[in-house]
């Protein structure tokens, strides 16, 4: 019943484009770009292909034009730039997404953090803290991980 609640509330009160709701906070676009932006952003040295997996993972999600993609990934790069912590985003995907949305976007974030064909460190921690905030299961963390690596066609090395 609160789900249905608040999903009457959102169609009462829209999102403006992709950004915040009325109530402040990030729309569910916004804040899974957001994600998927501080991963990309946790690399020092982030790619052209890591900005790419990104959009893929909008277009992806949401089915989004390219356009709307980008839009929506500048919004977020310019949003994460400012965000004190992922709180603010992680929240509204768990109290809304189910466990299955969730994982998409899980194996969407791993996507962008092998995107360069390797995983760094503070990628890592980056995809630790989100899945926790996300509430998702260690099982399931490591499962969306080995999907994410057989795509990118990366071994077993780390």
């Amino acid at each position: 019943m609160f789900k249905s609640l608040i999903d009457l509330f959102d169609t009462l009160a829209p999102d403006d484009a992709f950004g915040r709701s009325r109530g402040g906070t990030p729309s569910l676009p916004l804040a899974a770009a957001v994600l998927l932006v501080e991963v990309m952003r946790a690399d020092a040295d982030f790619s052209g292909v890591e900005r790419a997996a990104v959009h893929r993972g909008l277009t992806a999600l949401f089915a989004i034009s390219d356009d709307e993609a980008d839009a929506l990934t500048a919004q977020a790069e310019r949003t994460a730039r400012t965000a004190s912590d992922l709180f603010a985003f992680t929240s509204p995907i768990d109290e809304r997404w189910e466990m299955p949305q969730k994982l998409r976007l899980l194996e969407l974030m791993w996507g962008v953090a092998y995107a360069d064909g390797r995983l760094g460190d503070i990628e890592r921690h980056t995809m630790w803290r989100i899945a926790d905030l996300l509430h998702i299961p260690q099982g399931a963390y490591v499962h969306a991980r080995m999907r994410a690596k057989a795509a990118a066609g990366i071994g077993d090395e780390d």
